[in-house]
Parts: structure tokens; sequence; C-alpha cells
């Protein structure tokens, strides 16, 4: 892999500053058309020693990602989800529902993060005291890398399962972003109530 591997420097100063529950938090799903947004916060214990390298979570294979979903849920201090659904997403917008499932991501852990490092965004009405949003933070914060693989895991076997429920829009293979194939299935079938209805998809339709 071309790519370099998220590292430990932004957590290490922190954990040198007396800081030791770090939360690293990203999500995944914000830019598809159909299913939930979901978030992940994940917190390493001090100074952790791990033996696999965490990346940006679009620059593994669905194999590799599931293994170091794993590994990271295996060796953390903590692992927390925010799922947020159709319901929020179309009446509230997807900003509201990343927000959302960022605070619900944060209060889903067992443990509670003295500071927040956050892929490209803030956690609105949060101090920003004890927050760094960090650009393509999944691709240089060991912490935002990890949260990004496992919300992409998690949220996969969501979609997966949706693939179930609706076969004809072919969830498993795109889970819900607006590949060609997607954008046939609507022409065919219509938008299924997993759709964001929110999103302007009226294109697809005349």
């Amino acid at each position: 892999m071309k790519a370099s591997s998220a590292k430990f420097n932004l957590e290490e100063s922190l954990w040198k500053l007396g800081i030791s529950s770090i939360a690293g938090i990203d999500e995944v799903g914000r830019g598809a058309w159909a299913g939930p947004v979901v978030a992940a916060a994940v917190v390493f214990h001090p100074f952790c020693k791990i033996d696999f390298k965490l990346y940006d979570s679009k620059l593994l294979s669905p194999k590799k990602r599931e293994e170091i979903a794993e590994k990271i849920i295996k060796i953390a201090a903590g692992v927390g989800y925010g799922v947020v659904g159709l319901p929020t997403i179309n009446k509230k917008g997807i900003g509201f529902a990343t927000q959302k499932a960022f605070k619900l991501s944060v209060n889903n852990l067992n443990i509670q993060p003295e500071y927040f490092l956050i892929d490209a965004f803030y956690i609105k009405h949060w101090s920003r005291e004890n927050q760094n949003a960090i650009k393509r933070g999944d691709q240089i914060c060991a912490s935002i890398a990890a949260a990004s693989i496992v919300a992409k895991v998690f949220r996969d076997s969501l979609m997966r399962d949706l693939d179930k429920k609706y076969p004809k829009y072919g969830f498993s293979a795109h889970k819900g972003y607006g590949t060609h194939f997607h954008q046939k299935a609507i022409r065919k079938n219509k938008l299924s109530a997993v759709h964001r209805k929110s999103f302007n998809l009226s294109f697809l339709l005349t």
C-alpha cells in the first residue's frame, strides 16, 4: 500500500500532557443516498503499542477492514457507535444527523473522554477547548482512522441487512452510494422506504 499509515503523534502529545482518555471520531454514510449515517468513537489506552497499521477505511479492502476492526475492538479501551436513521435525516437534514451521530457515539462509550479528535468537523454545542477538527484526520490520526474503520464495518453490515429487505437496489454492493447501478435501480423501482427523501433524487425519477 502506497499511502502512509495513520500515526499516534497527536494522541501522544496529549497523553504527555496528562490527558489519558482521547476519543477519535469519524462518520460514514454522510454522502450516501440510502440508509443511516453511522459514527464511531474509539479510545485507545495511553501510549498503547499496536502490531497492525491503521489507514483511512476507504483505502482498505472489505476483508482487511473487517480484520482490522476486530483487532481495534479487542484492544481499544472503548468503542462507541452512533446510528442515526432516515426519520432524522429526512426531517432535520444530513448535517444535523451527522452531529447527532457524533454525540451518540461518544455517549455510547463505556468511558468519558477528556478530549476529542474528529475528522474534519467540530462537535457543535460542545466546548472547543477539548476538541480538534482535523482535515484528512482519517489519514493521519490513528484514533480517527480506527473510528473510520469500525464505523465503516458497522454500517456495511447494516446495509447488507437492508439489501435483504430491498434486494432490487443492490445495497450490499454500493452501500447506498450513488453508483451507476444504484441510479438504474432507482429509475426502475422508484425510491424505497430507506432512501433519503431529503436528498434531491428527483432527477432520477423524471
